[in-house]
């Protein structure tokens, strides 16, 4: 990441897009206390992650781009575990444990361990975990990964409902998805920002076709 300078806003679905290497999952790793920076820093909700990252971590929420789930819990237990652990007060959590799983879709699956589950229903279990606790800041790493058009249709419909009070940052290399979800779109290539704005302002100003390598490569020129 070279020289990344930008701000996300709460109530708004930023998606980074770019292609595979280009720094999205880095800077998102960065933001979530994965990696160190090694020069530069970020704030969260006032909190400089350098100096105060255990306390920006009580706000955010976290889907990663490779599932990290535990094979013997539970859809409901996973979700009740991850409450718990992001201080969702006791008696609030069947309730919040019990809204989640019908937003994503795992009604039925709700007592299944998650060794069982297929690639498209742990993804949809890892972006229920990044929104319990009512977490204020979300890091979705490409969560329709592996999924089947419906169910990507469907994770997009609760990605946006989950977006009021929220700063959401969706990470993707896919043009619809941003082009759907995003309010605003920054576009990363080789580790820097490329050019940041609307899906419209972007249409506007490098043309209609705003396929990702076409707006790569005019934000470069």
């Amino acid at each position: 990441v070279d020289g990344l300078d930008m701000t996300f806003y709460s109530g708004q679905i930023t998606a980074l897009l770019g292609h595979n290497g280009a720094g999205k999952s880095t800077t998102v790793s960065m933001l979530s206390g994965l990696y160190p920076p090694d020069e530069g820093t970020a704030t969260i909700a006032g909190f400089d992650i350098s100096k105060d990252m255990h306390e920006a971590r009580k706000l955010l929420g976290v889907c990663p781009q490779h599932d990290v789930l535990l094979p013997d819990l539970t859809v409901a237990e996973h979700l009740q575990f991850f409450a718990g652990i992001k201080g969702c007060p006791a008696d609030e959590i069947t309730g919040e444990v019990d809204r989640l799983i019908k937003s994503v879709g795992l009604v039925e699956k709700r007592d299944v361990q998650s060794k069982f589950l297929s690639g498209g229903q742990k993804r949809k279990l890892s972006v229920a975990i990044a929104f319990i606790g009512n977490s204020k800041i979300v890091i979705l790493d490409e969560p329709t990964s592996g999924m089947d058009p419906y169910s990507r249709r469907f994770t997009w419909n609760v990605i946006r409902e989950h977006r009021e009070g929220r700063v959401i940052i969706l990470v993707t290399h896919f043009m619809d998805e941003a082009d759907l979800l995003g309010d605003r779109i920054a576009i990363m290539g080789d580790g820097k920002l490329r050019c940041c704005g609307s899906s419209l302002f972007l249409k506007k100003k490098y043309g209609v076709e705003i396929g990702e390598r076409r707006v790569g490569k005019e934000c470069r020129s």
